[in-house]
């Protein structure tokens, strides 16, 4: 069990006694944390670990130690240091940190912030952004002034009743009453419900009152770009919660099918997905900035489906990052859809999104944030059919991991990819985080490997191909390295002096040129080829015979 998560750190003891106290590092993780949503630092228990060693004591001068350094080199940071024993018997510090009201940083003027299990420096124009975002109380809990009394009572009925049947939630939870729960999820205090619970339980007037309150409208477009449809929910009587489920039963789109070729046989499948849509709108309604007006659109195109919210990523969240960020804009709001079941856990949403899309052997999905926009665009039809059947037989035999699913799709419909390239669509820094995407799929057989470190090459096996019919027309852009390597030698020992280019056009056009040009490089290095000119004048032979050659330059 891994204990880091986005409101948990874990450091060695060794980071606050003797010579190798690193003050600097620890005062960057509170202001990290004091910046997002708060958190705390489990220091005495090593990474990987969940328990400190066991014989470990913490002396009460290094408290007092902590506590002084953090004031003296972070502002606006509350750290609150205490000892804890835990099963073992072994001792390590607990520093909580609150979140800040207003921006954090370190004494030196730098500003950082946790996003999802890292902490991020914030630079430049950004840092204005994040002050901007951070009201001294969050948008959900500010007082709407609308007495309890005034909550929908079938509204609150629906949301009792919801918890009651939730398996996400603690039993504790699912026995108090409707009173309790509108506090217990802060829709509530004192007499009065917060903006969150009018959002979620107010009525009509007071929902509309708000002026922030999400607008959904969901256009349909034909192949010219001409309106031919609209289905539009602006009157705000139902609530976030509702409105999921109002989209898609409405749009009579999401209910279309069409067949695909299986074989001899046809299969009917979906247009869209309904985990993946109901999830496009979940995120769309959890993570808008709830200060800012803006309809949320839904764009039905004959080929496509664009989701539109207004405002833009929370910041430290890319489209390049957003398979591995984690940064709720909306934490209460975000609570209430994971307890109902509504949306998945914590900074898995996108994953599943990939994982459903790439599985059916649809494209992934593809995201983009403008100045005051953020559209995420799904594909209609699906690309490559008999990736459902490599998805399906694969994960029956291996029972694949999400992620292992994901990189064995986004792997099946290409002729094979780079690690720098598979590392580039699934956001991955490369190295131990791209092993951890592929898991067992090396080992396992589904996907081959060539070449080392950074050229190294993976590619879905040909014998899985072949069982899901995905290589009867690729073989050459499929080929082997060896194949491909015995293809260049036999050519060059016909026509020496030759180009990439004419090399590629004799061998088969349809192997990439990029591909040719790497195994040419590769038979350079190991001095079976050598070549003269530079460029596109440079020409390529065999070395033989006590023949010379330039290898390089």
């Amino acid at each position: 069990m891994n204990l880091e998560d986005q409101h948990t750190d874990l450091k060695s003891l060794r980071t606050v006694t003797g010579k190798s106290a690193d003050w600097d590092a620890l005062a960057k993780d509170c202001v990290c944390f004091a910046n997002g949503a708060g958190g705390r630092l489990l220091i005495g228990i090593e990474d990987g670990q969940t328990l400190p060693p066991a014989a470990q004591v913490v002396v009460p001068e290094v408290l007092d130690r902590l506590r002084k350094r953090m004031g003296e080199l972070t502002v606006n940071v509350q750290a609150l240091p205490s000892v804890q024993r835990a099963a073992n018997g072994g001792e390590f510090i607990e520093l909580v940190i609150d979140r800040s009201p207003s921006v954090a940083s370190t004494k030196d003027g730098r500003y950082f912030l946790r996003v999802g299990d890292t902490c991020q420096p914030v630079l430049g124009d950004d840092v204005l952004r994040l002050a901007n975002e951070r009201p001294g109380r969050p948008w959900e809990a500010m007082d709407s002034g609308v007495p309890r009394s005034a909550v929908n009572a079938a509204k609150l009925a629906g949301f009792v009743q919801g918890i009651a049947a939730s398996g996400r939630v603690k039993e504790s939870v699912k026995e108090k009453g409707a009173d309790a729960l509108l506090t217990h999820y802060g829709l509530a205090q004192g007499p009065t419900l917060t903006r969150l619970g009018v959002l979620l339980l107010g009525g009509t007037a007071d929902r509309r009152a708000l002026g922030t309150a999400p607008l959904v409208q969901a256009i349909k477009y034909d192949e010219h770009g001409q309106k031919i449809n609209k289905w539009v929910w602006d009157d705000c009587e139902l609530s976030p919660v509702e409105l999921v489920d109002a989209v898609w039963r409405e749009v009579p789109d999401f209910r279309e099918s069409y067949e695909v070729a299986e074989g001899l046989y046809r299969r009917s499948v979906p247009a869209y997905d309904e985990k993946v849509v109901r999830e496009l709108l979940v995120n769309a309604l959890v993570h808008r900035p709830y200060t800012q007006q803006g309809d949320i659109y839904l764009n039905l195109h004959p080929e496509r489906l664009e989701v539109l919210n207004p405002g833009r990523l929370p910041l430290g969240v890319t489209p390049r990052n957003m398979l591995h960020a984690s940064r709720r804009r909306n934490e209460g709001l975000a609570r209430v859809f994971h307890d109902l079941g509504l949306m998945e856990r914590e900074g898995s949403g996108f994953d599943l999104i990939y994982d459903r899309l790439l599985s059916q052997g649809r494209p992934a999905p593809v995201p983009e944030e403008g100045a005051d926009w953020v559209k995420v665009t799904i594909q209609r039809r699906i690309a490559k059919p008999d990736v459902m059947r490599l998805l399906t037989e694969a994960d029956a035999r291996f029972q694949l991991t999400q992620r292992e699913r994901i990189t064995l799709g986004v792997l099946a419909q290409t002729e094979g990819m780079t690690a720098r390239e598979l590392g580039a669509v699934l956001e991955s820094d490369g190295g131990d985080d791209l092993s951890v995407w592929l898991g067992r799929l090396v080992s396992t057989g589904l996907v081959l490997t060539t070449g080392k470190t950074s050229g190294m090459r993976y590619f879905v096996a040909s014998d899985w191909l072949r069982g899901a019919q995905l290589d009867h027309k690729t073989t050459l852009t499929r080929i082997t390295p060896h194949r491909l390597h015995a293809l260049i030698v036999e050519d060059l020992a016909r026509y020496p002096e030759s180009s990439s280019a004419d090399i590629n056009r004799r061998i088969g056009v349809e192997i990439s040129a990029k591909t040719v040009k790497r195994a040419l490089d590769e038979s350079v290095g190991t001095g079976e080829v050598a070549y003269s000119g530079d460029r596109r004048w440079r020409r390529y032979r065999l070395i033989g015979d006590g023949s010379k050659g330039q290898k390089g330059g």
